[in-house]
């Protein structure tokens, strides 16, 4: 027994040995980098840096925003100096501003008797639009309820007699909306749309739980606005 520990400790040795050496000759090599493993510099990069050039860009001129000037590092004249001092130029300026916008016409808007415009891709209310033959053009494609962020779309669709199929149960959260536009941006029918309407608030969080009829609803009520939007945004996609 005895015998057979030395020899497994005379064989572990050279193991250690070979290991050690193998370390060794990897730490001098990672030291000392041979010239052929150094990444190569352009020559006009050599010669640049060889008469004292640096790697770093400085700034162009006018890149840093200058300190502003004192009363004293100003090239005013005295005369302008003493105007503004003594007859307090820089206040009447200001009055003269305000005397100017005091008989000027108000923009004020008497809402909700006059409105102001709005964008024709402004997001508002949603509704669901029809045909012009009065038929939904829904197809039950499911494409805005897998892409509402909010997950506040949820559709149930049934197949009709002609093999078509559209949609029974079309609700919306409006509590959960965020009005991103991804359900009318992703309707290849343009069914679901975002009107312009921007006064459609409740007294109860029941009312802003939207069926199918209460959308196809407002697209009948809103389908003349809707189509100007349509048409004045259509040059642009």
């Amino acid at each position: 027994m005895f015998r057979s520990i030395i020899s497994s400790r005379t064989t572990t040795r050279p193991i250690l040995a070979k290991a050690s050496t193998t370390t060794t000759t990897t730490t001098r090599l990672l030291s000392t980098t041979s010239p052929l493993l150094k990444p190569a510099l352009a020559p006009e990069a050599s010669e640049y840096l060889a008469t004292g050039g640096s790697t770093h860009a400085s700034p162009t001129k006018g890149f840093r925003i200058p300190r502003p000037k004192t009363w004293e590092e100003s090239h005013e004249s005295a005369l302008s100096k003493a105007t503004k001092f003594f007859f307090l130029s820089e206040i009447a300026r200001g009055m003269y501003i305000c005397m100017e916008m005091y008989f000027r016409s108000p923009y004020t808007i008497y809402y909700p008797f006059e409105k102001g415009p709005i964008s024709p891709r402004f997001r508002g209310e949603h509704a669901l639009r029809r045909y012009p033959s009065g038929e939904e053009r829904c197809i039950a494609c499911k494409l805005c309820e897998a892409i509402c962020p909010a997950q506040a779309i949820t559709i149930e669709a049934e197949e009709r007699i002609d093999g078509s199929r559209r949609t029974y149960k079309y609700d919306i959260d409006m509590t959960k909306c965020i009005y991103c536009g991804y359900c009318q941006e992703s309707c290849p029918v343009d069914a679901i749309v975002e009107t312009p309407n921007v006064e459609y608030s409740t007294a109860t969080r029941e009312e802003l739980l939207y069926n199918k009829e209460k959308l196809l609803e407002n697209g009948d009520k809103w389908e003349q606005e809707l189509q100007y939007c349509i048409d004045a945004d259509a040059p642009y996609r």
